[in-house]
């Protein structure tokens, strides 16, 4: 069943876990991560990132949100919608016309205050439409600069809970060593610092650059507020090696209608991944 985000948090919250949030792109992943989750009752959020819309041409925003929301309905898990990373006004907004009932804006590369101006208006326009908002202060890098290992890209207790308190955002993205991509090296999350964040806010936190971060790492985490846990590279990088492994099986088959059997292959393959990967969410 389609469910509000901000509830899956609050359940994940209770539970003292986090929910994990795939990033998708097309049907067939999107019905891997729901069907998945129906099989082993765990709630999920499938998340669009608004690039892949805009620079590789995956799907348009409003049909990704009525695919989701046409498989959430035929399962009984809770099965969240929620559009990733968004930098302006006009794109939030064109998600939430869209049918996007959670979003993230994301104006991190800003200064404190504009970042707090600009969270602010999005907020308060998404709340008289009944959508959630995440936020994100500190600044999540990208793991191939090593952006996971730059403390002054870490977030800070105080400045989080000021941000929270003055744009009223549902759900904030922290930066504690984590990062977007591959890791050049393992990362290290600074876990006492996201006990200081968790002790100064009073919103579910969210850790992006999930893909690679080491699972004794995320128990704990998960255990410390962060209720909300990100994975996409990893993600993509079980659907290539799908289409690859198909590719390499039917070589020298000439049958044009072979294509027709990749969906069912690929996700074959996602939902074995999904299903080891969804043991990490103790509901």
């Amino acid at each position: 069943m389609l469910e509000k985000v901000s509830n899956i948090l609050k359940l994940a919250d209770q539970c003292n876990t986090s929910v994990i949030a795939f990033i998708c792109t097309d049907y067939n992943m999107v019905y891997s991560v729901v069907t998945t989750a129906e099989k082993t009752n765990t709630p999920v959020i499938v998340m669009l990132l608004p690039e892949h819309v805009e620079m590789n041409n995956t799907m348009n925003v409003s049909g990704f949100a009525q695919m989701t929301k046409e498989l959430a309905a035929s399962v009984k898990v809770p099965v969240g919608l929620h559009l990733d990373h968004s930098y302006d006004y006009r794109s939030v907004m064109q998600a939430i016309r869209g049918g996007f009932d959670s979003v993230m804006i994301d104006a991190s590369a800003h200064e404190l205050d504009e970042n707090i101006a600009v969270t602010r208006k999005v907020v308060e326009t998404a709340h008289i439409f009944g959508v959630d908002v995440e936020a994100e202060i500190g600044h999540v890098g990208l793991a191939q600069d090593c952006d996971g290992d730059k403390s002054d890209f870490y977030t800070k207790a105080d400045a989080a809970e000021r941000f929270c308190r003055e744009t009223g955002c549902d759900s904030l993205t922290i930066a504690i060593g984590n990062a977007h991509g591959v890791y050049v090296e393992t990362p290290h999350l600074d876990i006492a610092r996201l006990e200081e964040i968790n002790a100064a806010t009073d919103v579910p936190l969210v850790l992006h650059g999930g893909s690679g971060i080491p699972h004794d790492q995320l128990e704990i985490a998960f255990t410390k507020g962060i209720n909300k846990f990100n994975v996409g590279t990893e993600f993509l990088g079980v659907y290539y090696d799908a289409v690859t492994e198909y590719v390499k099986k039917t070589e020298g088959d000439g049958r044009p209608l072979k294509m027709l059997e990749v969906p069912m292959f690929v996700q074959e393959r996602l939902e074995k991944y999904l299903e080891e990967k969804l043991k990490l969410s103790k509901f």
